[in-house]
């Protein structure tokens, strides 16, 4: 008789996840370079077009944030000040009770603009300091490569992952990580979110859309097997130089539901939730899956390979599959629409599910047929590496923030996530995304709020910086000292 198991394992990890680019701050010191992310500006509610998941920036937007007499404001290049106030903020996080953060690293931090032949010793002097702090408190790395960032340089000479080049640039930064780290760090992803490409040129890839060489969505795919490739040999380097290190892949995971039972929009939504996996197909099975093929063929899209392409990435496939899970969306065939790109952001939303302040489905039963859906296709250990509530919340005079919404989401999903242990999935860990407040992704606004630490700073950068505890943290604190046992 098979034994379920009855709750999280013993060895489950828990804990947070961020990016450098939304909390490090310390945009030009110690010798770091621009990124692609310190161009993105703050977007007031009033002028966004309803899209929250990206930032975009064409050629004349590039030009004119560089220039002398710029006044645009770009809160990512503040951050909330990780990079001076990282002791204080890992000790909160240990105080919490985390046993993995996840953390990445800036790329021109480390190699300002891609293309210097030695790195830059103090932003790698900077990583030690933090990994020397985790482990002080016990916490696990979990270290994402490249997170939605690279040096700006590499857009301007290269137009981004459009271009091969940026495949031995992008080893040279992973194995200069390696060597320097293999001691302190076990746990890798190589790309945050691999198929945002089909969402964002410029966010998933550095690529400017208006000094693409050919379509928009062959730069997407060709891009893709750019980091395809730079992943897989990735994965090679680390295995050889780092033998216990677990090395996975990310995408963003949304569940797409048929709109009706239909059969052309279970066709369709078939069809949507493919190009989403073809990501980990790739990476956990090292081919191309042959819808895709026949995708590329129906839509002129030619992949250009070099000799070796396609050993190197069936012989270096990834360990486990991480991703994020934020909401689930519907799938409906339109023969007017022949946009089938596997788009991250869908304006279908499902009648029978509540909608965030942002206006995200909340849907956390959806969280475990996600779970159940990869582990069954894919049978790799998965971890959830982002998973929360972005809203705005409010700080009371006694310096108390009451985010019960925020406890009740996560119950919700962390409810889903033992279910999905009991039906026999590998879940190895858990963390949430934005543990302490940053800086938004897409609007680079600071008032759409996920932490369990509330940041004493506003959507214009004004603010003391000082932290308070939420309810939410004593909350999460029960819930790892339980081992998710207690989720009220």
């Amino acid at each position: 008789m098979l034994n379920k198991a009855k709750g999280f394992p013993e060895n489950f990890m828990w804990g947070g996840a961020t990016a450098a680019n939304q909390l490090e701050g310390a945009y030009n010191l110690d010798g770091k370079g621009l990124s692609t992310s310190d161009m993105a500006p703050f977007v007031p509610k009033e002028e966004r077009d309803g899209a929250d998941f990206t930032f975009d920036v064409d050629s004349k937007q590039l030009e004119e944030y560089l220039g002398e007499d710029c006044q645009v404001y770009f809160p990512k290049r503040q951050g909330i000040d990780f990079y001076h106030r990282y002791k204080e903020d890992i000790a909160l996080f240990a105080e919490m009770g985390f046993n993995v953060f996840r953390l990445s690293i800036a790329w021109p931090r480390i190699f300002p603009t891609g293309e210097e032949s030695e790195p830059n010793e103090a932003g790698l002097a900077f990583y030690d300091k933090v990994f020397d702090e985790l482990r002080k408190y016990n916490i696990e790395p979990l270290v994402t490569i490249s997170h939605y960032e690279m040096p700006l340089a590499l857009t301007e000479k290269y137009n981004g992952w459009e271009s091969r080049e940026l495949i031995d640039l992008y080893l040279k930064f992973a194995n200069t990580l390696f060597d320097r780290y293999k001691d302190k760090v076990k746990y890798w992803i190589t790309f945050n979110e691999m198929n945002m490409m089909l969402t964002s040129l410029y966010t998933g890839g550095g690529i400017l859309e208006d000094k693409i060489k050919s379509s928009k969505e062959q730069a997407a795919y060709q891009a893709t097997h750019h980091q395809f490739v730079a992943s897989a040999l990735a994965v090679k380097s680390g295995r050889e130089k780092m033998p216990n290190a677990k090395i996975g892949c990310m995408i963003c995971r949304l569940e797409t539901y048929a709109a009706t039972c239909k059969p052309e929009d279970v066709l369709q939504t078939l069809r949507e939730d493919q190009m989403n996996l073809f990501y980990p197909e790739v990476q956990v099975r090292g081919e191309y899956p042959f819808y895709m093929e026949r995708y590329f063929a129906e839509n002129d899209i030619v992949i250009h390979k070099e000799p070796g392409d396609d050993a190197i990435l069936k012989n270096n496939t990834v360990d486990f599959i991480a991703f994020s899970y934020y909401m689930t969306y519907l799938g409906k065939y339109d023969p007017t629409n022949k946009d089938n790109s596997g788009c991250l952001v869908s304006q279908l939303k499902n009648p029978h599910l509540e909608l965030s302040e942002w206006g995200w489905p909340i849907d956390p039963t959806g969280l475990r047929i996600a779970l159940n859906r990869l582990y069954d296709r894919y049978h790799v250990p998965l971890f959830i590496v982002e998973n929360g509530l972005g809203a705005i919340d409010v700080l009371e005079e006694d310096g108390r923030v009451h985010d019960d919404y925020r406890i009740d989401y996560l119950q919700k999903h962390i409810a889903q996530m033992k279910e999905a242990i009991q039906d026999g999935v590998d879940l190895i860990g858990y963390t949430t995304w934005g543990p302490i407040d940053i800086i938004s992704c897409s609007t680079s606004e600071m008032s759409k709020r996920y932490g369990f630490i509330y940041v004493d700073q506003d959507d214009e950068g004004k603010g003391s910086l000082t932290r308070y505890r939420k309810d939410s943290f004593y909350w999460y604190k029960k819930v790892i000292e339980s081992n998710g046992e207690i989720l009220e």
